[in-house]
């Protein structure tokens, strides 16, 4: 769908022309409505207000609709997006454009285009490449002085997210965040939606923290990798570091995963972990050198499944193919964003946010932790798409693998 918000503005309502450009907006099969706006005068010399979401099938008939309702008076933008230079590196012009996911449209020389890499909370630079105009969104961080951005509002059109089945069990899942939900449903419908997205050819791409290997879930992870049902993976150093921890010492955070108590010397079995890594020059030469030979690192580099692994300023170590530079970081995790078509976030907050502020609206969203306020902080910051489960990870990650134990047989 594409769509067009217009405006009517004056006696609209006692001349009728309200009831008309809603009739014509009726009329056209492929054609939905949505009044977003309204403010009606309460006296005779009060005019009234009215913003109309207009949606249709398809460029055309939106642009026929457009100059049918604007004989009546409807207003809406046909002007070109004005377009900025960026004054310097790293510096947008002012009143720039600041991006949602949805996608989105940008005018330029009298044509509609499409802003590619749909990402929020960045701007979006415009080129001519060859006879043709091309539109990106941009960090921030990323501009170059001189690159032409897009300011204002004129001259965009953002196309709002498909209306969710009232049927489906995401529907009762995303109707607010609870943990007295049936979690087991909740599983089987992620599962289904995973062998979906593969069966498309498009990516799953799974998100984790630390405490996947702390309750001894890490097998399950393994399994869901080794499979074929996940993608790629995006985590930090504790997760990377905690899983080698178990591969070589069967703890993680000193506790034995066997028995379920510390060890002796437990605590320092993760940093001497990392020391081992760091020794042999990464996770990669430590699995090809016979030492690391279990796990969820060592199942990605066996499998040839690409990971990234963001740091923060509270890492041990790091481990080496941990990126400390988070501009640098970003842009390796935006390297492997296209064509993904679930992401499924478990027991990590500030990675889940991380990884939502660079996803498009059309990217299905799991969101599993046990503290209801990490899936409504990623909501909060724009995620709208996001389905909260509130659960335990092992639980979910035992349930996902059980409910995804046959191999992926197609191309992803």
């Amino acid at each position: 769908m594409v769509s067009e918000m217009i405006r009517l503005e004056g006696h609209v309502i006692d001349s009728l022309v309200l009831s008309k450009v809603l009739d014509i907006l009726s009329s056209y099969e492929g054609v939905r409505y949505e009044i977003r706006h309204a403010k009606i005068g309460h006296t005779r010399e009060e005019t009234s207000e009215f913003e109309i979401l207009v949606q249709a099938e398809s460029e055309d008939l939106l642009e026929r609709v457009l100059e049918e309702v604007q004989l009546h008076g409807a207003q809406f933008s046909h002007r070109n997006a004005h377009l900025e230079p960026a004054p310097k590196d790293g510096v947008f012009p002012e009143d720039f454009y600041s991006t949602t996911n949805l996608e989105t449209y940008v005018r330029v020389h009298n044509r509609w285009i499409p802003v590619e890499n749909i990402e929020m909370d960045c701007g979006v630079r415009v080129w001519k490449e060859g006879d043709h105009w091309r539109a990106a969104t941009v960090p921030m961080a990323r501009v170059k002085a001189g690159d032409l951005i897009v300011v204002g509002h004129e001259g965009i059109r953002v196309t709002p997210p498909e209306r969710r089945d009232p049927t489906s069990v995401f529907a009762f899942m995303g109707s607010d965040v609870s943990s007295e939900k049936p979690k087991e449903r909740a599983v089987r419908g992620v599962a289904e939606e995973v062998r979906k997205a593969k069966a498309r050819g498009e990516k799953v791409l799974f998100v984790g923290g630390p405490a996947i290997i702390h309750t001894g879930a890490g097998p399950y992870l393994e399994q869901l990798l080794r499979n074929g049902w996940i993608d790629v993976l995006f985590a930090g150093n504790a997760l990377a570091a905690h899983d080698i921890e178990a591969a070589l010492y069967g703890t993680s955070l000193g506790v034995s995963l066997e028995l379920g108590a510390p060890v002796r010397h437990g605590h320092q079995h993760h940093i001497r972990a990392i020391n081992r890594i760091r020794l042999l020059g990464g996770i990669r030469q430590a699995v090809e050198q016979g030492v690391l030979t279990r796990g969820v690192m060592y199942t990605c580099v066996k499998y040839g499944i690409p990971f990234v692994l963001a740091g923060s300023i509270r890492d041990d170590g790091p481990l080496p193919e941990v990126i400390t530079d988070v501009l640098d970081a970003q842009d390796a995790m935006r390297a492997h964003i296209p064509g993904v078509g679930v992401a499924i976030m478990v027991a990590t907050t500030l990675h889940s946010v991380a990884t939502g502020n660079m996803l498009p609206a059309s990217v299905r969203v799991f969101c599993v932790d046990n503290d209801a306020d990490t899936v409504i902080k990623l909501t909060d910051r724009g995620t709208h798409q996001t389905f909260p489960i509130v659960t335990d990870c092992h639980f979910f990650m035992k349930e996902l693998a059980l409910q995804l134990i046959e191999p992926f047989r197609g191309k992803g």
